[in-house]
Parts: C-alpha cells; sequence; structure tokens
C-alpha cells in the first residue's frame, strides 16, 4: 500500500530528525530540502534560489495576478513547482515529507498522515543551539521569527491555521525526545495503513 507522512514542525521542535527517523524505520524515501533539489533539477532554477524562498510567502494576487498568469512571481512559481511535486511523490511512492504545505497540498488522498511536532520553548531553544549553532542569547527571538515566518506562509496558502490539532491526525511533543516521538508515530503509522 501507498502512503505518506507529512510532518508539520515548530522551529527546533526536531520535526527534521522526527521525520528522518520514521522514514528509516518504515524504509520510505524522505523529503525535506532533497524536495528542493528535485525542484531544482526540474526547473533549471539555482537551489540557491529556490532555497532562498522556501517557505515564504508572497502576494500571490497582488497587481491583478492570478495562477494562470504568466507574470507569477518567482516565489508563487517556487510554491507551484513545490505543489505539483508533492503530488507527484505522492502519486508515486510512500514517502515522509515535511514542511511546504503538504497537509493541505495533499488533502484530498485518503492515504495521508498529517503529523504536527511542537516543543516547549526551552527544548527548542537548546536544540537550536546544539544543532544549529544559534546563539543562545538571541535563540528564542530567532525562533519565534521562524516559526512566524512559517505560520504566515502556512496561513496564506492554505487558509489554514499552522499547529492547531484539528487539521492533523496526531500532534506530538518532542519533549518526550526524538526517538519516544518516532517510537509512538511507527505504531500509529503501522495501525492507520495496516503494515506489518
Amino acid at each position: 500500500m501507498r502512503y505518506v507522512i507529512t510532518i508539520g514542525r515548530e522551529y527546533g521542535s526536531g520535526g527534521h530528525f522526527i521525520g528522518k527517523l520514521l522514514a528509516e524505520r518504515l524504509g520510505i524515501p524522505f523529503y525535506d530540502n532533497e524536495l528542493l533539489l528535485k525542484i531544482s533539477e526540474k526547473s533549471g532554477l539555482s537551489s540557491d534560489v529556490i532555497e532562498e524562498y522556501d517557505e515564504k510567502k508572497e502576494g500571490l494576487f497582488s497587481s491583478g495576478m492570478n495562477l494562470y498568469s504568466a507574470d507569477l512571481s518567482l516565489g508563487n512559481k517556487i510554491f507551484l513547482a513545490q505543489f505539483e511535486e508533492i503530488k507527484r511523490l505522492a502519486d508515486k511512492e510512500s514517502c515522509v515529507i515535511v514542511g511546504r504545505c503538504a497537509d493541505y497540498i495533499l488533502k484530498d488522498y485518503a492515504n495521508v498522515a498529517n503529523i504536527f511536532i511542537t516543543a516547549p520553548m526551552g527544548e527548542k531553544i537548546a536544540r537550536a543551539v546544539k544543532y544549529y549553532g544559534l546563539d543562545p542569547q538571541k535563540a528564542e527571538r530567532i525562533i519565534k521569527k521562524k516559526n512566524r515566518k512559517r505560520r504566515n506562509y502556512y496561513m496564506y496558502y492554505t487558509n489554514k491555521e499552522w499547529g492547531n490539532a484539528a487539521s492533523y491526525d496526531i500532534t506530538i511533543n518532542s519533549k518526550i525526545g526524538v526517538e519516544a516521538c518516532v517510537d509512538a508515530l511507527e505504531v500509529y503509522i503501522k495501525n492507520r495503513f495496516k503494515l506489518d
């Protein structure tokens, strides 16, 4: 059976690590920044340009633009390229996809499990300092800013509230640790999709 796991995550919550380990345990592909490389290969745009616009909103309908306009901004073209690539992956293989409104893009697919990862601020700060090299004095401000950008991006393209538990199959707090989160999610996924 083909299935897709989407993971929304707060910055510093460990969502990337949880998704990667879950994909390894299930033996399926994992897409986070890897998705950007696929879009770069297909679009001909440099990966640096795509990364610059990744998960940043732009005014899609400003200046009379619409989805069919040849004058779409670069940021919106990149969003639409991600949209198409996420659907293509979901139609082709089982996988884990982190971020990029994947839960919304795949909302009409029955074989999708949507997960959101959160954590207390202290845990996010510790993780961001350890793994991303953030200055401990500035970490909380940077985390809040990054999460505000993610929230705005998600709400702009989906008209839904980012992180609202009602929008996901599971919301999990990573304060129990990455391994424990993956243990719990693996049980859920295997039961949900009747995997051996």
